[in-house]
């Protein structure tokens, strides 16, 4: 977990991670700035060995670390010190948009490697890719803010992950989320600060509805993110506490730069 916070924490980095194996990396977001390279840095992850990335929407904290990644790749490319390509997925508003802002922002030189090295793959809904060995696809969780997609990987046959993005399940989901041996979903506060946060105002979730919608799905593990940084020092505790009143599979609510183990 590079990042597990929302749009504007301070006290930890905005949400993105990598999902990793056999020394393949997945870079999904990039969280809101240039901080990605130093999370990527304490996490012992040199940047040129992620080769794909997926950016699940538009919104700030989730795009422009994955602009300074499009940066470094383009410039080391240049320079000759880079080996082989890298592929970005983003639904096609979304690809087109980066390239829009790759253009306005980066050199001539540095851009003429998007679409010859660096490729921005335009997502449809239920796509299918291989991704680090593992077959993953990308589905439209039906956003009524800025489009967004979401991910299943099989990592076996009968085994998934499932990532919702970063707004409530949507039954538009659940082929992908139902019997999840993972699932990674939102959760902008404590049902018991809702009315501190507010929560529902910005289309989020509280530990108790994702825990609630992870037990009908019958997930096993269930992964919490994108949350508030006020309870920081003691968000693990209390979240924990909440969601295990409806959720029987095992909770995880990681801190920044925590690994876990699928």
């Amino acid at each position: 977990m590079l990042g597990t916070g929302h749009a504007t924490v301070t006290e930890c980095y905005n949400t993105c991670f990598i999902l990793s194996e056999s020394n393949q990396y997945f870079l999904v977001d990039g969280g809101g700035g240039n901080t990605l390279l130093r999370q990527l840095k304490y996490a012992g992850i040199d940047w040129r060995n992620i080769k794909t990335i997926f950016v699940t929407h538009r919104h700030l904290d989730h795009i422009m670390g994955i602009l300074w990644m499009i940066r470094l790749i383009c410039q080391s490319m240049l320079r000759g010190n880079y080996d082989g390509n890298v592929t970005i997925y983003a639904h096609r508003e979304l690809t087109e948009l980066l390239y829009d802002m790759a253009c306005k922002l980066l050199k001539k030189k540095e851009i003429s490697f998007i679409g010859n090295r660096l490729y921005l793959i335009p997502l449809s809904d239920g796509d299918e890719y291989t991704v680090i060995g593992h077959r993953v696809r990308f589905f439209n969780i039906h956003s009524t803010k800025a489009k967004q997609y979401g991910f299943t990987m099989y990592l076996s046959e009968e085994e998934k992950l499932t990532c919702c993005g970063d707004e409530p399940f949507n039954k538009s989901e659940q082929e992908y989320a139902q019997d999840s041996k993972w699932l990674l979903h939102e959760a902008f506060c404590l049902y018991s600060q809702a009315d501190q946060f507010r929560p529902y105002e910005k289309h989020h979730s509280t530990v108790l509805d994702a825990c609630r919608i992870a037990q009908q799905l019958h997930v096993r593990n269930l992964l919490l993110y994108h949350t508030e940084d006020e309870n920081i020092s003691r968000r693990r505790e209390l979240y924990t506490a909440e969601g295990k009143r409806v959720f029987s599979g095992n909770l995880y609510v990681p801190d920044d730069l925590e690994e876990i183990e699928l």
